[in-house]
């Protein structure tokens, strides 16, 4: 007795065995114990639309299985799980995965639904774009081993997210691409040798040779069909058992009705054959889907290269300062405090601090900042930088999931995982045009069919192929994947789906000033001497009397002073007031004028009253004898914020700055930069009203800003960008961060973004012309099922090219 293949996995089942599951309503003969229990747990746990809805089979669990139990102690091991789980409290882990074995949709919704469904499983999410999961579990609960157990009983593979992993997937994708190509364009020759010499004969060729011509050419067309052109069927076959319409019905249709009218009149020796039209059409297609594979993962690359940056091993110096011994170690096993050694041209292991060496770093993939920066004893370095010139020993600050490339890797994956509502909507549209579409065929098919039924299969098969909406639906998603990986080659990092498009409509551009306009650097602008002591001399006394102080006033003293600065003797601080101590025996007072000039009844002269006016944080050095000098110090406005704010009022947009700041201080700032709308001195409370009052008028905001208090006003507007040196909760507020924190680059990302809904819009005025034109061509018998096929897909590559337009396009 022969056995019908195993339901679940498609695998022979053996004479002996019996193994049925009741399947809606149904017997299904298993082939396994492995595809009994599992076809049993998704029965039972209500997910029999998987089967309905998969388009390829999973391995059977009997051999996915064993690979995976062999690793379940190591997943289990704290020192394995270093690289990929995240320890989120005292019991909830979040682990990064990648499964293998995903082929469609339906293998989403199947590992989302069988693994959410695992008692102390908190959340998952399954990219389908990058294969990439993420899982978070209650560790008292369920053990990371008995997840990925669940993943491989049902067919499925998950290993820790690994960049080299992913990559090797993609490569295996576009090898069976370019197969399937090269077996479609190989046919598509092949057949033509046969028809071309039909087409110029005219009906002159006898009988025998044309019917020897149609059975070669079938022959030919038969791996065409059932192997390049399988996706199609299968994705078509899909969409009709979940009821809907897709992208792949027509194209299904068009191919098979093509082909199996061409094999019919092959059999009968009558009427027209198609072949040819069959494989150049197929040819065609599978080569702008191809192009557009391509493009998605080159855009995608900025993210795996992110991912491939910190290097697997690192020279760690056990002993230092004592000796500069080093030993090699695993990246992962670095903690924080460990002294490392950089050579030139290593890779920065971690997050962390200069203590030695000086040198410059290349940090272009992570900032976007082309040229090296310099590094000195106390400056910070950022993992995955690039040592370019000396030998730097680096104290880790930083490691693992608290590193600043993860947050990038991990805002950027955020942003891929979502949605923009302008792509929903164009696939929305696209499937109704699919469903129209089809009753327009059967329309052509009938009224053909009366008029002149010989013209009805072949018009019909054009009227499917030619507009199919390929093109409609890659018009927006694939200018923005480009986009989004072009801004952040930038150092433009998008971290939300809506991102682009929403800053590219934006009315009003909201600015904090302190760390977004302004470097947030205090910096000495001037020195006013009182008692005829000279410029350096007070400078030289208020450095001393500051040098034990963190406080931002006086480290911009000290970086004033320079070598000249000494040491204060018995100094003592009054929070919030000034120093006062001792320097060359005599004693001294910096800080607010009140408090410097003491209780003697001493006064500032009346040249004083206009620094005291001018907005900038001025403080009064004063001695026993009175006031000896001020000194006007203020926030250093960023050298790039006058060519962006330019650049915003070229382009009609209003322009507001909203800040805590006194009114003196952001008037000056605003003055400087020509903005007209200031709101001073408003609390994060003020500032969320301010925004959401703007809002109310129709106003479509982005804000840009730093900092913990801006947290509220990022959340709220439309649309927001983080400085990348701000608090963490800003970032993760934002739609994007600028990782250089460079407003230049702020500004090529705008005129990128513009540039980038400028091509959405050509795409899509396009792809609606083209069918617009196309559609009664076809109709009217003016376009072949050849031509159609070539129309399709050059449609299709031109929106593919001209996306691509985003990343060559230069704005420096």
């Amino acid at each position: 007795m022969s056995h019908a293949p195993c339901y679940h996995c498609g695998q022979p089942v053996p004479d002996d065995v019996d193994l049925p599951v009741d399947i809606g309503g149904e017997r299904r003969e298993m082939c396994c114990f492995g595809c009994q229990a599992v076809a049993r747990s998704i029965v039972d746990n209500g997910l029999e639309d998987y089967y309905r809805s998969r388009d390829a089979l999973p391995e059977s669990p009997r051999e996915a299985m064993p690979a995976v139990l062999e690793q379940l102690a190591l997943f289990d091991h704290a020192d394995f799980q270093k690289s990929f789980v995240k320890a989120l409290g005292d019991s909830e882990r979040e682990a990064s995965l990648l499964l293998e074995g995903i082929t469609c949709a339906a293998c989403i919704w199947l590992n989302e639904q069988h693994i959410g469904k695992l008692p102390g499983v908190v959340a998952v999410d399954i990219n389908y774009a990058t294969r990439r999961a993420r899982v978070r579990w209650d560790d008292s609960r369920i053990r990371l081993s008995e997840i990925l157990k669940a993943v491989a009983a049902i067919g499925y593979r998950a290993y820790p997210y690994d960049a080299a992993k992913n990559e090797e997937i993609s490569r295996k994708e576009r090898r069976d691409a370019l197969w399937r190509l090269w077996v479609a364009g190989f046919g598509m020759m092949q057949v033509m040798m046969y028809a071309f010499p039909v087409y110029v004969a005219n009906g002159d060729m006898t009988a025998d040779i044309e019917t020897l011509m149609r059975w070669a050419s079938l022959v030919l067309t038969l791996p065409v069909v059932f192997y390049s052109s399988a996706p199609f069927f299968r994705h078509a076959w899909r969409d009709i058992k979940l009821r809907r319409v897709g992208m792949d019905l027509p194209v299904a249709l068009g191919v098979g009705v093509a082909f199996a009218a061409s094999c019919w009149a092959t059999l009968t020796e009558s009427g027209e054959v198609y072949f040819d039209s069959v494989t150049m059409f197929v040819f065609f297609l599978l080569g702008g889907r191809y192009l557009e594979m391509s493009a998605r993962q080159k855009a995608l690359s900025v993210t795996e290269a992110l991912a491939k940056l910190l290097p697997a091993f690192a020279q760690k110096i056990p002993n230092f300062p004592v000796d500069r011994e080093t030993e090699q170690k695993v990246v992962a096993d670095l903690s924080v405090g460990d002294y490392v050694l950089v050579r030139p041209g290593d890779i920065v292991p971690a997050d962390g601090r200069v203590v030695e060496g000086m040198s410059c770093a290349n940090e272009a993939l992570l900032t976007g900042e082309s040229l090296p920066v310099a590094k000195v004893p106390g400056d910070r370095v950022t993992g995955g930088s690039v040592n370019a010139e000396s030998p730097l020993v680096v104290q880790i600050e930083q490691i693992g999931e608290g590193t600043r490339l993860s947050a990038i890797i991990e805002l950027m994956e955020r942003a891929s995982a979502e949605k923009p509502k302008i792509v929903e909507m164009a696939d929305r549209i696209a499937s109704y045009f699919v469903a129209a579409l089809l009753v327009v065929a059967v329309l052509t098919a009938l009224g053909w069919y009366c008029f002149d039924p010989a013209k009805a299969l072949w018009i019909t098969v054009s009227v499917l192929v030619v507009t199919c909406p390929c093109a409609l639906s890659l018009a927006t998603p694939i200018a923005l994947t480009v986009a989004a990986g072009a801004l952040a080659r930038d150092g433009l990092l998008v971290t939300r789906g809506h991102a682009i498009e929403t800053l590219a409509r934006a009315t009003h551009f909201v600015f904090d000033k302190t760390g977004t306009l302004t470097t947030g650097i205090m910096e000495l602008k001037g020195v006013l001497p009182l008692a005829g002591l000279s410029e350096s001399e007070c400078l030289r006394i208020a450095a001393a009397l500051e040098h034990a102080s963190e406080h931002p006033l006086a480290l911009a003293l000290r970086r004033a002073a320079g070598d000249a600065a000494t040491t204060a003797a018995e100094a003592l601080s009054e929070p919030g007031q000034g120093i006062g101590g001792v320097v060359d025996g005599r004693h001294y007072r910096i800080g607010r004028p009140e408090y410097a000039l003491g209780n003697g009844g001493k006064t500032l002269p009346e040249n004083c009253a206009a620094w005291l006016s001018s907005g900038d944080t001025v403080v009064l050095l004063a001695g026993d004898e009175g006031p000896l000098a001020l000194f006007r110090l203020g926030d250093v406005l960023r050298p790039e914020a006058r060519s962006l704010i330019a650049d915003l009022q070229l382009g009609g947009r209003k322009l507001v700055l909203l800040t805590g700041d006194a009114p003196a201080v952001a008037r000056r700032i605003a003055d400087e930069l020509g903005i007209e709308d200031v709101r001073a001195g408003v609390t994060p409370a003020g500032k969320y009203a301010c925004v959401t009052e703007l809002q109310a008028a129709g106003a479509v905001v982005a804000m840009i800003g730093d900092g913990v208090n801006d947290a509220p006003v990022l959340a709220q507007a439309q649309v927001s960008v983080a400085m990348g040196g701000g608090a963490q909760l800003a970032r993760t507020q934002s739609d994007f961060v600028l990782l250089s924190e460079n407003l230049d680059h702020l500004r090529h990302g705008l005129r990128r973004v513009m540039f980038s809904l400028e091509v959405i819009r050509q795409n899509l005025w396009w792809s609606f012309a083209y069918n617009f034109i196309a559609l009664p061509a076809a109709i009217a018998g003016y376009v072949t099922p050849w031509l159609a096929g070539i129309g399709m897909s050059l449609s299709s590559l031109l929106v593919v090219l001209n996306s691509l337009r985003i990343q060559r396009q230069e704005y420096r």
